[in-house]
């Protein structure tokens, strides 16, 4: 009888992910402490672990590596999103730490969630396999249906755990049997052989079936038209933090999988679903900057703001090549720090000790809270994409390479979306600087830890407008090899 050979373990590749998932089991381990433990440890141990996933990280770059017969692939274009993913979970803990002891729902298990989460997106990143993809997506998903409804007590917490599970499931199961196509038609669910097997015949019907499919589980949970719609209802009723996640990180581990299997699976392959992915990127940003101008509420104008951005990374998608790829890796980097950055503000302002979301909240802020006021309205005006911030250097790049690669229409489109969104984000900075509250006046909350992350989001989108140059290097260095 022959011996039963096991193929090699390899856990390099997974060091950064195995750092975040360690810290998480930490955290629960704590939680069943007997002796009291102080509420800050799990926040701090949370920190400690994305810290130390971004150090393993960096330690990591330019040394790629494969694990369980390519099924993860730790290449530098998973280290350029680890990066992103990390920054993004590790400011989102800072933002946490206050917030949720004066909301009341302070606990270990939020740390714990918030860790699974990331460790999600971060093997998202990594996945060479379609297996792979759909447990990272699982991971990812499973854990931030919880944290949107963090807050038991509030109905609007409730629906939107609900509507995003709800929903959420049903876009998995599209993936899931795009999966089973694509299988059916390629004999394996390694992204390299899908390749090779559907080189000679790329207009396969059932791979073609199969890959509109996961098309629209990548859609969902990236937020594109007409796959949008749990995005305003989620983001208005999950807590402010967890909203933060799932704007950014969420977002980042998405697109990094949808990258890795359009840049692998059709290498070669005539650009024919160009043609699709522009009707989409249109109708995304000009949804998302449309119906965000009717709304009064700041984190459903700011969830449909997201939509429109993923409209303007859905550009650089359709431009293609590594120009178009590694804009987009850029865009997500400055828009991480921007849209963390704007939801961080959010957690630090209270309305008659109640959150302050709608936008007449912040009516004279700045006459009260200069700091605060004037930090709000440097994010917004990089959403818009105002010289020198990042935003600007970011859209430059995106819609550049749509010119360059004969998208010129695409291109307008995005720019008078630009214009467009520029009234609605300068609505909130009219109210900061020329309004008056009607009403009981915005405080501020004080927060050591959630001042720190402003800080840290302001620097970075100031230092990415200023000096874009080293980390589009960067980008292009991480997209190159997945293009060849």
């Amino acid at each position: 009888m022959d011996a039963i050979v096991f193929p090699p373990v390899v856990l390099g590749p997974l060091v950064p992910t195995l750092i975040v998932l360690a810290a998480g089991a930490l955290v629960l381990a704590l939680e069943l402490w007997p002796r009291a433990l102080p509420r800050e440890l799990a926040a701090v141990l949370a920190l400690a672990g994305m810290v130390g996933a971004l150090l393993a990280t960096l330690a990591r770059w330019g040394l790629p590596g494969r694990a369980f017969r390519d099924m993860v692939v730790l290449d530098d274009f998973a280290l350029f999103f680890n990066v992103v993913i990390c920054y993004a979970g590790a400011l989102i803990v800072l933002l946490s730490m206050d917030y949720l002891r004066r909301t009341g729902s302070d606990s270990g298990e939020y740390y714990a969630l918030v860790l699974f989460s990331t460790a999600g997106m971060m093997l998202l990143a990594a996945a060479g396999d379609l297996i792979v993809v759909f447990l990272a997506l699982e991971l990812m998903s499973l854990s931030l249906y919880v944290l949107a409804g963090l807050f038991k007590r509030e109905l609007a917490s409730g629906e939107a755990a609900m509507k995003y599970f709800l929903l959420g499931a049903f876009a998995s199961s599209f993936l899931l049997y795009g999966v089973a196509l694509v299988y059916g038609a390629a004999g394996t669910t390694n992204l390299d052989r899908i390749a090779a097997a559907m080189a000679a015949r790329p207009r396969d019907p059932m791979f073609v079936i199969g890959l509109g499919f996961l098309l629209v589980g990548f859609g969902f949970k990236i937020s594109s038209v007409p796959f949008h719609m749990w995005a305003p209802d989620v983001y208005q009723g999950a807590p402010t933090s967890v909203t933060a996640l799932i704007a950014t990180g969420s977002k980042a581990g998405a697109f990094a999988a949808l990258i890795r299997v359009l840049a692998v699976t059709l290498r070669g392959v005539p650009p024919d679903w160009a043609t699709l992915l522009w009707a989409v990127a249109a109708a995304t940003m000009t949804v998302g900057n449309v119906v965000a101008i009717a709304q009064s509420n700041l984190k459903r104008m700011l969830a449909y703001s997201s939509i429109a951005h993923v409209g303007y990374m859905l550009v650089g998608l359709v431009a293609g090549g590594v120009g178009g790829a590694s804009a987009v890796l850029f865009y997500l980097l400055t828009y991480t720090f921007t849209t963390a950055g704007a939801f961080g503000v959010i957690t630090l302002c209270e309305r008659a000790r109640v959150e302050a979301v709608e936008v007449g909240d912040y009516a004279g802020l700045a006459r009260r809270h200069p700091v605060l006021a004037a930090a709000l309205g440097v994010f917004l005006l990089s959403l818009i994409g105002i010289p020198p911030l990042a935003g600007f250097v970011a859209k430059f790049y995106v819609f550049g390479a749509a010119v360059r690669a004969g998208y010129f229409w695409l291109a307008v489109i995005g720019v008078l979306n630009s214009a467009v969104a520029a009234y609605y984000y300068l609505r909130v900075v009219v109210f900061m600087y020329m309004r008056e509250p009607d009403g009981a006046a915005t405080a501020y909350a004080p927060s050591f830890a959630g001042n720190l992350a402003l800080a840290i989001a302001l620097l970075a989108i100031v230092l990415l407008g200023v000096v874009p140059a080293p980390f589009v290097d960067l980008a292009q260095a991480a997209v190159a090899p997945l293009l060849r």
